[in-house]
């Protein structure tokens, strides 16, 4: 299973929020090119960025710090926040990064979602971020009134290549992933699912372990916050 390491970027800065609240806001001390260089150095291959300046704003407003970390690090690296235009997409991919999430401006849009499966293959995760089952966009500021279930059956035959599930509710709270939502999520879709949300322990990772259909899990608060070292994660990274 693949071990994401997080790093959220707002104002230049390493970062956390507790339920997708920017006024819950954590800054840490390392930079993001920092962190990611302490990332490289324990061995992870894999790594998690969101924009959180993008996902306010709708513009690549970090590319420049995610461009340094692509040129300087060997990861293979997914990318979130914001992106709601072909051009966001393509700047990412033109920068090195393996996969970039589309999130409110796919739930808003489907026919968004597909064209940019179609454009480009292999490259598209979706991130479905939900709270109480419903759907929620534009930064977690604003609940849909879809379903998550319902949702991805409607795009299930999109093309996505990886999915990334989020319980709003568990993020930043260092209280175990929702697991049971998780693998309703992981059983009907058609692409391999990204856990999200939540991690507080090794114990949760080797539990995501045992789902079917899950790719990988991302790790973020309980990293910078030492509840996990990073030495014992990097051994569960496969």
């Amino acid at each position: 299973m693949k071990i994401f390491p997080a790093i959220d970027i707002k104002d230049k800065k390493c970062v956390r929020l507790v339920k997708g609240d920017f006024d819950q806001k954590f800054e840490y001390k390392m930079s993001p090119v920092q962190q990611a260089s302490e990332y490289k150095n324990h061995g992870f291959k894999n790594l998690h960025i969101v924009d959180l300046d993008g996902a306010l704003t709708g513009e690549t407003v970090n590319l420049d710090i995610i461009q340094e970390i692509v040129k300087k690090f060997d990861f293979k690296i997914e990318v979130g926040g914001g992106v709601r235009n072909f051009e966001s997409i393509q700047k990412y991919i033109d920068a090195g990064v393996e996969k970039v999430i589309l999130g409110s401006a796919a739930i808003k849009d489907k026919n968004f979602l597909k064209e940019a499966c179609e454009k480009f293959l292999n490259k598209i995760a979706l991130g479905l971020d939900a709270k109480d089952g419903y759907l929620s966009v534009f930064g977690w500021k604003e609940k849909s009134n879809q379903l998550t279930l319902d949702y991805l059956k409607e795009v299930n035959d999109y093309g996505v290549s990886r999915l990334i599930y989020t319980d709003i509710n568990r993020d930043g709270m260092k209280q175990s992933p929702n697991f049971d939502e998780t693998s309703k999520v992981s059983d009907i879709s058609n692409c391999p699912v990204i856990i999200s949300g939540g991690v507080s322990s090794i114990d949760d990772i080797k539990k995501a372990k045992n789902l079917k259909n899950i790719e990988g899990i991302i790790v973020g608060k309980a990293i910078y916050d030492g509840d996990i070292q990073l030495e014992e994660l990097v051994k569960e990274d496969a």
